[in-house]
């Protein structure tokens, strides 16, 4: 067991109007993971609702307004100073019309098949492949 503090995370499986998962390069600047492919999402805030916190988050990302549909899953990962628990959900993009934050420098629009041909933080990987196979 770990006495860090548990923070929670709510990331999505943003799908475009044509079927494809909005995948957001981290930028270099970033303390954690440059340069690698990340799912839309972030820190849930605990005065929000977990389906207000992931609208918040992929607004402020990337501009776009979703629907959010089922959840997906759950991941986890470690840093020195915390533990972080994903809630994966899936959701529908209104528009594939990305307008990016600082946070990340690039976007990509991906068929399902070829998610796993993407350098994704590790965290994601199993939920992000089971996606590919549906």
């Amino acid at each position: 067991m770990s006495s860090k503090p548990l923070a929670l995370s709510v990331k999505l499986i943003v799908l475009g109007e044509s079927g494809c998962v909005l995948l957001l390069r981290r930028s270099m600047a970033s303390k954690n993971n440059p340069g690698k492919w990340d799912l839309p999402g972030g820190k849930a805030d605990p005065c929000e609702t977990l389906d207000k916190s992931a609208r918040r988050e992929v607004f402020e990302e990337t501009g776009l307004d979703i629907i959010i549909g089922r959840i997906l899953g759950a991941a986890e990962s470690e840093s020195p100073d915390k533990r972080i628990a994903y809630l994966i959900l899936e959701a529908r993009a209104e528009s594939n019309e990305v307008e990016l934050s600082d946070e990340h420098d690039a976007y990509t629009w991906v068929s399902p098949v070829d998610l796993p041909n993407y350098d994704l933080l590790p965290q994601f990987r199993p939920v992000v492949d089971a996606c590919a196979k549906r």
